[in-house]
């Protein structure tokens, strides 16, 4: 099923997608244990909403090894940049924060190996 405008906001109704969508637009690629350390949530709550997002084309996921990685889907729409960047100056100071968590977590090899 295309992408529309209805399934776009449909999928970002959650405050846990729209965030889990913000994170990665920052910060490019993460795998799950980082965006669980973020949004200090559970594994299977994190992995249950990155599968939603998934399924509504906004994201692609990669494997390597044991760890999942999550990015933006290639193929968006043009039309959907520009609403995940509103979306991020309107939750600025709360991704701020969540950028900050994952900043305390040293760079990505040391992420993988501490927490992954």
């Amino acid at each position: 099923m295309p992408l529309d405008s209805i399934r776009l906001f449909k999928c970002l109704a959650d405050d846990t997608r729209l965030m889990l969508m913000l994170l990665i637009l920052r910060e490019g690629e993460l795998c799950v244990c980082e965006m669980t350390h973020a949004l200090e949530e559970s594994q299977p709550k994190v992995s249950r909403h990155l599968a939603q997002l998934r399924n509504c084309g906004l994201l692609n996921d990669s494997r390597e090894g044991q760890w999942v990685h999550y990015a933006l889907a290639p193929a968006l729409p043009e039309w959907v940049g520009p609403i995940l960047e509103s979306a991020a100056k309107a939750e600025a100071s709360r991704l701020a924060a969540l950028q900050t968590r994952l900043a305390a977590m040293g760079n990505r090899p040391e992420r993988r190996a501490a927490l992954c």
